[in-house]
């Protein structure tokens, strides 16, 4: 992933991880909810301006990213357990998914397609940045 090592944390420093990821979080919705914004006459999500607010803060404080890696990392090493709900949601909804499962199936298709052009075009910008930035 990165060729950045982990720095040994304390506790004090994975829970001051977490707290910026959480209030990053609570500033974006917070932001999102005040100001009520749009972007592309789509509501832009709280999380991902949160994230936004994320990499500008560490942009001017580095220190501070070591600690959001290390529980970035341990979020990321739980995240199938975020999967349990929607699998439930599934089964209470099956009606509703045997009615528009085409339509939903078409929409889920085209938005992983959509995210896959994106993620991809974000690396290559990203890996040309970093190639004019070596020596």
């Amino acid at each position: 992933m990165t060729d950045i090592a982990p720095p040994q944390l304390k506790p004090n420093d994975v829970v001051a991880g977490f707290v910026v990821l959480i209030l990053c979080q609570l500033a974006g919705e917070a932001l999102v909810g005040l100001l009520r914004l749009a972007a592309l006459g789509m509501a832009l999500p709280g999380p991902v301006l949160g994230m936004v607010l994320m990499l500008i803060l560490l942009m001017l404080r580095r220190k501070q990213a070591g600690a959001i890696m290390s529980v970035s990392d341990g979020l990321l090493g739980i995240l199938s357990l975020l999967f349990v709900p929607s699998a439930v949601g599934i089964m209470q909804h099956a009606e509703l998914i045997r009615t528009w499962g085409v339509q939903l199936l078409v929409a889920v298709i085209a938005s992983t397609l959509l995210t896959l052009l994106v993620t991809v075009g974000a690396f290559l910008a990203t890996e040309k940045l970093m190639a004019r930035r070596s020596p």
